[in-house]
């Protein structure tokens, strides 16, 4: 019988709908933005340039899956003047995480993990975890091993778990009483990947009784969940991430350790030093040929990092191809973390991987309630605004986490509805 293709329907709009979304821009006020008032981000970052905070920056903002804003501006590197491009390369620090949650909870929907399974389940040695108690010293209690002084430890009430590692409650290594143990296994990194994590159970202690607080695990969290994804996966998860994710996304310019020619395009990180831009010293600390790490390693371009972004605000789905489901993406952009848990902020949650906007009145935001997202330590930020699918990335290189603030003000004022 002869059948003809059609081409229409749901499945076309969708690939359509995607795959023209970073092709091409649209007008501003066809997506809802006045156009003179997103000149106000331009303007941000050009006071931030002459101000010396940064050398430049890449901003992006799309809505309903095409671009309203893309914009470079300043320069990639101070000393050779190099103009900022829109490809441009970045170190992305910590907003790798989200990454890193995505590719737990694709192995989660194959069943091959939970969120309540206890991490000793893959790697034993977190079984029997020690909690740092800081003085008066617990009768009989022996000094923590590798802890800070006048810290002395008791056993965990139970044991630590994939969700605790996905919203940072985990208490392993997020605070000063429990890092010493862990830096000796750290050092490791460049020399065995994430296998540095495979006995940290027994290296180091907790911060805290898990679940009771939150606490930030800059490194060590986020990279034990992506371990564990090595090991359920039987991949690395730099071969899983091109495989799974950046492949499928068309995410040409996000990976750990770039090629000579992406090299080119990578944009000096800096610090502030007494008020002025000096070259980080060891911009590469999180990445190597060997180390993938998911709590803080990934380089990425703002339209490439938006490509990631624009499939969350989409329920999981990007140019036609799925890589969670709605209810999933849902799951992970939600208050699973309360804003009243110690350790949050007034009206900012917790979800998988992401802070989690739970009222914009009490954070002092104009970035609407169910927004989430998160930031990098060198100065990328991106957001998702799943119920006006509005997607927005800051691409910069020198830490400032008040600049991520301005630039949620300077989007979210131009949007007319």
């Amino acid at each position: 019988m002869n059948r003809k293709l059609r081409f229409g329907g749901p499945a076309l709009a969708a690939l359509f709908f995607v795959s023209s979304a970073l092709a091409q821009n649209v007008a501003p006020a066809q997506a809802g933005f006045s156009a003179e008032r997103l000149q106000r981000i331009d303007q941000f970052i050009d006071r931030k340039i002459a101000a010396g905070e940064v050398s430049g920056g890449v901003t992006l903002v799309a809505r309903n899956g095409k671009i309203v804003h893309l914009k470079a501006q300043g320069v990639m590197d101070v000393e050779s003047r190099r103009p900022m491009q829109k490809d441009s390369i970045f170190r992305i620090a910590s907003m790798s995480k989200p990454v890193a949650a995505v590719a737990l909870l694709m192995m989660l929907e194959e069943g091959k993990v939970r969120l309540d399974d206890p991490v000793s389940k893959y790697l034993p040695s977190y079984r029997n975890m020690k909690v740092a108690v800081p003085l008066p010293r617990v009768t009989g209690a022996p000094p923590a091993p590798g802890a800070a002084p006048g810290y002395y430890t008791m056993p965990a009430e139970r044991e630590i778990t994939v969700l605790d590692l996905l919203t940072h409650t985990s208490g392993l290594m997020s605070g000063a009483s429990s890092n010493a143990g862990g830096q000796a296994a750290f050092a490791r990194r460049h020399e065995i990947g994430l296998k540095w994590v495979d006995n940290l159970g027994a290296d180091t202690v907790l911060e805290f009784q898990p679940g009771t607080r939150w606490a930030y695990s800059a490194v060590a969290g986020l990279d034990v969940v992506n371990r564990i994804v090595e090991i359920v996966s039987g991949q690395n998860f730099n071969d899983f991430a091109r495989a799974r994710i950046f492949g499928p996304l068309g995410m040409n310019d996000t990976f750990f350790w770039p090629s000579d020619a992406q090299r080119a395009r990578l944009v000096t990180n800096y610090q502030l030093v007494d008020g002025k831009l000096r070259p980080n010293p060891n911009p590469d600390s999180m990445s190597s040929p060997v180390y993938f790490s998911g709590g803080g390693g990934l380089m990425s371009s703002a339209e490439s990092y938006a490509r990631f972004a624009m499939m969350l605000a989409n329920g999981g789905e990007l140019n036609g191809v799925r890589i969670l489901s709605p209810a999933t993406v849902a799951l992970m952009g939600s208050q699973i973390i309360p804003d009243s848990l110690p350790g949050r902020r007034p009206g900012e949650g917790y979800g998988l991987g992401v802070r989690h906007v739970s009222d914009r009145a009490a954070r002092r935001t104009l970035i609407a309630t169910g927004s989430f997202g998160w930031s990098g330590a060198y100065g990328t930020h991106f957001w998702v605004d799943p119920a006006k699918k509005l997607v927005a990335v800051m691409m910069l290189q020198t830490p400032g986490q008040s600049r991520t603030e301005e630039f949620e003000t300077a989007v979210m004022q131009a949007l007319a509805d």
